[in-house]
């Protein structure tokens, strides 16, 4: 590629990702507030939800997965009158011990959220189990994969796990970064 090819396919993506990047600035819901923010400023300062959850009791739960290479996931919870309860990340060590043998595919979703990328839902066929996967930033401040593996025949959680990441470029785990 010439010279001038290079700057003609180039600073045009440059371009976009530095108008795309004020759009991302509310993607935790660090601008709402619990008991005055409404649910359609959730969606709007947080965009569509991955997932949603309304309750019997008029409560709604939204799913904010931000991957594939995020080491987060926000939920929302939204109170009977539509107005903000609160926002929690919900990738650490206190969700992740919540999940339990038995526990239902559903629960785990509730629990965590979707994940984030295709490549973190893999079914073998040869143990009939399904494994889910999520990043996130374990204690030591590393990236790491929270793994859930369910039965194919029940989707009952049998086992989970914790694994490094180790893409970095070095075969290191990667850093998170804060």
């Amino acid at each position: 590629m010439s010279y001038s090819g290079f700057f003609r396919w180039r600073c045009p993506i440059a371009i976009c990702l530095a108008l795309a990047l004020p759009a991302c600035a509310g993607y935790d819901g660090r601008d709402l507030k619990p008991g005055e923010s409404r649910l359609a400023d959730v969606v709007e300062s947080m965009g569509t939800p991955a997932m949603r959850w309304k309750y019997p009791d008029g409560r709604e739960q939204l799913a904010y997965p931000r991957g594939p290479a995020a080491t987060q996931t926000f939920m929302a919870f939204i109170a009977p009158d539509g107005r903000l309860e609160r926002i929690e990340m919900v990738l650490d060590d206190a969700r992740f011990a919540r999940i339990q043998s038995g526990d239902d595919m559903d629960s785990v979703l509730r629990l965590l959220g979707p994940t984030t990328s295709p490549r973190n839902d893999v079914y073998f066929k040869a143990r009939d189990e399904r494994v889910w996967s999520w990043l996130f930033c374990d204690g030591l401040g590393q990236e790491a994969y929270f793994d859930v593996l369910f039965d194919g025949a029940t989707g009952i959680a049998r086992t989970t796990q914790r694994r490094p990441n180790y893409v970095g470029w070095d075969g290191a785990v990667p850093s998170c970064g804060h």
